[in-house]
């Protein structure tokens, strides 16, 4: 029981990992990348959908991204959906067939204001991490009764263990990607 615990614990912290890391990538650095755009929802017939999933992604430049989306009656609410991203600052332009994007270059101020955007979504995947440690220390205080106390107290330290491991995950990706956002 006590290893179910641990077991479900374990995965949701590491889904809280990868979540943090894939908001990590749509914060932008020096060049354009694809992953940018990952969380942009188009309204497409009423319905907010993925960018992904209405056109294809390429950046033939370092700060150039081409939309071309596979329906060309989207081609207007996929631009206006990208201008209307925040913290992004893209210029799109629309030549009737697809849009180019041209990001423009980062001021030292813009990275500044990067670094808190990403310290707090870093902040935010760290919350859900002990949120996540909170619920399953409850779990293994519920199962006192059932199994011995020492039983629960190994289950707790492991615990504790996990919850380090994942939440110096989150550091540790921050550091790059401040590092990365701070590069010039």
């Amino acid at each position: 029981m006590i290893a179910d615990v641990l077991s479900d614990a374990t995965a949701r912290m590491q889904k809280a990992v990868e979540v943090a890391k894939d908001d990590f990538a749509t914060v932008r650095t020096g060049r354009a990348n694809p992953q940018l755009f990952q969380k942009i929802l188009v309204s497409y017939y009423g319905t907010p959908t993925p960018l992904s999933q209405l056109a294809s992604l390429q950046n033939p430049e370092a700060r150039t991204l081409v939309v071309t989306p596979y329906d060309k009656s989207a081609l207007r609410d996929i631009e206006q959906a990208i201008r209307d991203t925040p913290n992004l600052g893209a210029n799109p332009s629309n030549d009737g067939n697809l849009i180019r994007v041209t990001l423009p270059e980062l001021t030292e101020e813009r990275r500044k204001e990067y670094v808190k955007i990403v310290r707090s979504k870093a902040e935010d995947a760290k919350v859900s991490v002990r949120n996540i440690r909170r619920k399953a220390k409850d779990d293994l205080d519920a199962l006192k009764g059932e199994v011995g106390d020492d039983e629960v107290a190994r289950g707790e330290k492991e615990l504790e263990h996990i919850t380090k491991v994942n939440v110096d995950a989150i550091d540790d990706a921050l550091k790059r990607k401040e590092a990365e956002l701070l590069e010039v």
